[in-house]
């Protein structure tokens, strides 16, 4: 047929050399920052070829080892980070709730007294004398301090917080979730957020 227009699609491409040997291309992660380098969110690698390729980002930095995704007209990068080319303004949220993760991410995962790691949480003045389930009053805390810790006070223990606790800085670093997980790729944009 004369008006017929064959489809073009794009096959990932697998490649041992990309991070989790196996995983296909566009099932990889990636850091979508906006117009002005601030970190956006983290989307999947799928999205981040769809958004490059629709003209509305570029890839800043493309993953290393991986092999570029290939159709027949076109050979595409696969990206570990991206910048939007238009700003994205992001609704301002006056408040976010205190969570486990959220603590444990802000913490570095850290015990707050003995500074080993922390899986668990603590609130420093407890729950049972009077105290709030709220950022200034929430720790990361190993499972040791906090069975030892118990219902107590500080004082009580004659223990000490080296900083106290607050809300985190950046309340779109914990909406995105990154934290163990965030690819090492990330790091550079990732500190200027914190």
């Amino acid at each position: 047929m004369a008006g017929h227009v064959a489809a073009k699609t794009v096959e990932p491409v697998e490649s041992a050399e990309t991070p989790g040997a196996g995983v296909r291309s566009t099932e990889l992660r990636a850091l979508l920052l906006n117009a002005t380098h601030e970190p956006l969110a983290v989307v999947a690698g799928r999205r981040a070829l769809v958004l490059v390729l629709a003209g509305k980002a570029e890839c800043v930095l493309e993953r290393d080892g991986a092999e570029p995704v290939r159709a027949p007209s076109v050979a595409l990068a696969v990206p570990a980070v991206l910048r939007l080319h238009r700003y994205v303004r992001v609704p301002y949220v006056a408040t976010f709730p205190v969570t486990r993760a959220g603590v444990l991410r802000r913490d570095r995962r850290r015990c707050a007294y003995c500074r080993a790691p922390g899986d668990t949480i603590d609130h420093v003045v407890p729950r049972s004398r009077g105290g709030a389930h709220s950022w200034e009053n929430c720790v990361a805390c190993c499972v040791r301090c906090n069975a030892r810790k118990a219902d107590r006070l500080l004082a009580e223990l004659g223990w000490s917080l080296p900083m106290p606790p607050a809300p985190p800085r950046r309340v779109g670093a914990l909406r995105i979730g990154w934290g163990e997980e965030a690819d090492p790729a990330w790091q550079p944009w990732l500190q200027t957020a914190a």
